[in-house]
């Protein structure tokens, strides 16, 4: 293993010309450091492949799948920062099993995935869309047709009460609607700010005039909201989901709206993605659809990019970044190896350059 900290970043990163596309990503916390070097992957795969990413102790990823043959041969590899709060493209337990960390970054995501979901929230309740286009197409006639919703008194119910969810009532709190929360992993939540019941879903789900979808992707959230619970949402209801597409049975939900069974919906997440042209979701008038891209903005980008360069500065320096999903990695005997091998690099490069160094 070489002396240097060699960090590997994937190329969707990229504009078509070799700029950085998303603005600020955080590498400037690198370029001061003289024990790190990186550089982006010579191709854009959909799957990163063994021989991309062996020689580097570290990846930061955004969107390619990291797999059982992604890790075949990755000895030196002991973490793989995910640009974001989600990791159903990484292969967790292979990582475990091979001693590499990953990492997320639930701190860059909160405020921005938060505010998609008031921004989804305003835009139904007010029927933003269908008014645009009522202006648009000269139908102002019609505009007595379509009443929004106002929100005080409302229900506000979350599904899982995570960083993001509970940014959610943060943000809602000014709009003074009632707060309800089903998430099984959390038993108690007492926020100094604003009430929040923690309830069961079927009573979420009856109860709440906007449902929102906050919770990870897992074998046991996979359509987690079928045909059977969109059925007892109200007619009046709307269902956002800024989370994972397959938590929501997309089918059962074109179903549910076509028909009327909730009066709408705003999607920033599909089944599929890209979604097929031909779509039938996407011909319905009463639905707001964004490219799993609504939270992207410059805030978002550059809290998102700090937060997974930095999990990468504190292993080069020899520490257990925060934010590991896979815990149990630590512990193991591979990684141990790895981490004594960053811990003594550092400590040389400290009696050589002073303990002045950052």
């Amino acid at each position: 293993m070489s002396t240097s900290f060699r960090v590997g970043i994937t190329r969707d990163f990229l504009n078509p010309d070799g700029s950085i596309g998303f603005g600020d990503i955080g590498l400037g916390l690198f370029e001061g450091s003289e024990q790190i070097t990186f550089e982006f992957l010579a191709e854009n795969r959909p799957e990163l492949e063994a021989e991309q990413v062996s020689d580097y102790d570290a990846l930061l990823v955004l969107s390619p799948k990291i797999t059982e043959n992604t890790l075949e041969n990755s000895e030196r590899l002991s973490l793989v920062a995910r640009f974001g709060v989600g990791y159903d493209s990484v292969d967790v337990e292979a990582c475990t099993r091979r001693g590499v960390l990953l990492a997320i970054t639930p701190d860059g995501v909160r405020r921005p995935v938060a505010t998609a979901v008031m921004t989804l929230l305003l835009a139904l309740s007010h029927k933003l869309i269908i008014k645009d286009r009522l202006t648009r197409n000269a139908q102002w006639s019609e505009r007595l047709n379509h009443m929004g919703i106002g929100l005080t008194g409302r229900t506000l119910g979350v599904i899982g009460l995570g960083n993001i969810g509970k940014e959610v009532f943060t943000l809602a709190a000014p709009f003074q609607m009632r707060h309800l929360a089903f998430d099984p992993y959390v038993h108690e939540f007492n926020p100094p700010k604003h009430s929040i019941q923690l309830t069961d879903l079927d009573t979420l789900l009856c109860e709440s005039d906007f449902v929102a979808v906050c919770c990870a992707l897992t074998p046991e959230t996979h359509h987690l909201i079928n045909a059977d619970r969109l059925s007892r949402m109200k007619p009046s209801a709307y269902l956002i989901n800024v989370a994972r597409g397959p938590i929501v049975d997309q089918r059962a939900l074109t179903t549910a709206l076509r028909n009327g069974g909730i009066q709408g919906a705003g999607l920033d997440v599909f089944e599929q993605e890209p979604t097929a042209p031909d779509d039938p979701l996407l011909k319905l008038e009463n639905v707001i659809l964004s490219p799993h891209a609504l939270c992207w903005t410059d805030e978002c980008f550059a809290g998102i990019g700090r937060s997974a360069c930095q999990s990468i500065l504190d292993l080069a320096s020899g520490k257990i970044p925060g934010n590991i999903v896979n815990r149990e990695a630590v512990s193991s005997h591979t990684f141990q190896q790895k981490l004594k091998t960053y811990q003594n690099a550092r400590r040389v490069f400290l009696s050589k350059h002073g303990n002045s160094c950052g």
